[in-house]
């Protein structure tokens, strides 16, 4: 099933993190997307609603905004990843790393670090 995301132009992040553009491509057509490389992406305002992203590599990635209800985020990496202004709903973060991260609320979570 193909999904639109709002992804912003910029789609590259800085050389700290590098995304593997391959993965997002799947992500978007699939909203599946598990053991994948999307350090640095830019998702701000994403619908990741159900997003199967277990196991993933999310560090640094920008998720402002982003839906985020009901996805699978078991042992994903969120080192660094701004969440602040998403929308989480119920979610599994069981085995995540929240290491530095920006939550919904403008809280940072040094969990994992």
């Amino acid at each position: 099933m193909k999904r639109a995301l709002t992804v912003a132009a910029t789609m590259f992040a800085s050389s700290a993190y590098a995304f593997d553009p391959a993965d997002l491509q799947k992500l978007m057509d699939t909203n599946e997307c598990v053991k994948c490389d999307l350090s640095g992406a830019n998702l701000e305002a994403a619908n990741l609603m159900a997003a199967i992203l277990s196991d993933a590599n999310l560090s640094g990635t920008r998720l402002a905004g982003a839906n985020l209800a009901y996805a699978d985020l078991n042992g994903t990496n969120l080192a660094g990843a701004d969440l602040e202004s998403a929308r989480l709903g119920r979610f599994d973060l069981n085995g995540a790393i929240l290491c530095n991260t920006t939550m919904p609320d403008g809280s940072v979570i040094y969990s994992g670090c």
